[in-house]
């Protein structure tokens, strides 16, 4: 590590452990806040109004517990259940959810704990670099103040000014070893909260089942939307032009010995009928699962989609494996959802894809060098995407800062395909 990082990291747990200091002082007084509640709920009923109260300062407390253990490369995931939409914020039905939550009783159980151990820490990784602070500045100090007694370290008078420097090297020894300290008591003081502020196994089954709900009623959701969407384009492009066309052949049926060439007319308007609703059929189960993407993979397909789009875009991708055909199918939509928000919000000039595969993730990346402000809560395109993926366990972070650049990052659990070919790679 580089002397400037590790003093920068050092800083920054020195003022971490300020924080915690600050930080347990809160713990005490919410702890008895919630003592507090609790004993006035069967005496006076305050309890039904003051916990729910109480308890979402608690929560507000543990939450910037989780998200400073967060810093120190602890992380730690919210363990509460969700508050059922029937349930308003007081009053009985509220005091009940809370209390049986677990997770409410494990905030309580570590808040004396927590303020303990933080407090301590907090004060080792505060006062160790001060102190050697103070040795480094005692000779300047001494020579301030004067004539008198000063003592350091292990407690020597200084009455001259050549005392006085013997007070440097143990000072620059303090101020090192409290600089190079204080992350790991930090980190520390992370892992002690996690034991009580992560949730448990039990929480975490839950906490997933919960999850693993939504996203089920997210892709039947979805799913149900694509089928209207195929039986609309079916009823009002391809079935009606098979209608028609079956009406032109009748006509045509009719004319062919009164007036033949009526009724050659009449076919060959049937013919190019057809043609029509054969191009539409191809375009609908292109919409469904494209033939490029069954023959040439998701790397062909992606280039393929590439070349089609209105501004250039390169496509970066060491993918030379078949996958399975849920997942190319999911990635190579997603990535089309990606780069149709590009050509149609985004401004841009320029476009890239990136596909990576490592031993159980595919990585995909799709950036543009257009204006930026892209949000999923505006527009149901990266909603879109975010519900394909999660159909399959995957994940998609945006960063889209105002004037640019957006750079889509999704990740999709996948595995080989054994039974498939293996296909030619290379960059655009």
């Amino acid at each position: 590590m580089e002397t400037r990082d590790w003093m920068r990291d050092g800083l920054r747990a020195v003022a971490g452990g300020a924080l915690a200091i600050a930080l347990s002082l809160t713990n005490v007084v919410l702890f008895l806040l919630f003592v507090l509640a609790l004993i006035m709920t069967p005496v006076l009923g305050l309890g039904l109004v003051l916990l729910p109260l109480v308890t979402s300062l608690v929560r507000l407390r543990a939450e910037a517990g989780r998200g400073v253990a967060g810093w120190w490369g602890v992380p730690v995931a919210r363990p509460y259940r969700p508050r059922p939409p029937t349930i308003g914020f007081l009053g009985w039905r509220a005091y009940r959810w809370i209390i049986t939550d677990p997770a409410t009783w494990r905030d309580f159980a570590w808040l004396i704990p927590g303020a303990i151990v933080g407090l301590g820490l907090g004060l080792g990784s505060l006062l160790i670099p001060l102190y050697g602070l103070q040795g480094v500045v005692l000779l300047p100090l001494w020579i301030w103040l004067g004539t008198g007694w000063y003592g350091y370290g292990v407690i020597w008078p200084i009455e001259s000014v050549s005392e006085g420097f013997l007070s440097l090297p143990q000072g620059a020894l303090f101020l090192a070893i409290g600089l190079a300290v204080a992350p790991y008591l930090r980190r520390f003081d992370a892992q002690f909260a996690r034991l009580f502020l992560a949730p448990t196994r039990n929480a975490e089954l839950r906490l997933r089942v919960t999850e693993l709900t939504v996203i089920r009623a997210d892709t039947v959701d979805a799913q149900a939307a694509e089928l209207r969407r195929i039986e609309r384009d079916l009823h009002d492009g391809a079935q009606a032009r098979l209608v028609a066309l079956g009406m032109t052949i009748g006509l045509a049926e009719e004319m062919v010995e009164r007036d033949p060439a009526t009724a050659r007319r009449l076919l060959a308007e049937a013919r190019e009928a057809s043609s029509t609703a054969l191009v539409e059929l191809r375009h609908l189960v292109r919409g469904i699962h494209p033939p490029v993407l069954a023959e040439r993979g998701l790397d062909g397909a992606v280039r393929a989609l590439a070349l089609h789009l209105r501004i250039p875009t390169s496509v970066d991708s060491d993918v030379t494996e078949r996958l399975d055909t849920p997942v190319e199918s999911a990635a190579y939509f997603a990535i089309a959802e990606a780069l149709a928000n590009v050509t149609v919000h985004s401004g841009a000039t320029f476009a890239y894809v990136s596909i990576k595969r490592d031993d159980s993730h595919l990585l995909l990346e799709v950036g543009d060098d257009g204006h930026g402000g892209a949000d999923p809560s505006r527009g149901t395109g990266l909603r879109g995407i975010q519900r394909r993926l999660a159909a399959f366990d995957g994940t998609m972070t945006l960063s889209s800062p105002p004037g640019g650049p957006t750079i889509v990052t999704m990740e999709l659990p996948c595995a080989l395909s054994s039974p498939r070919t293996t296909l030619s790679s290379g960059t655009d």
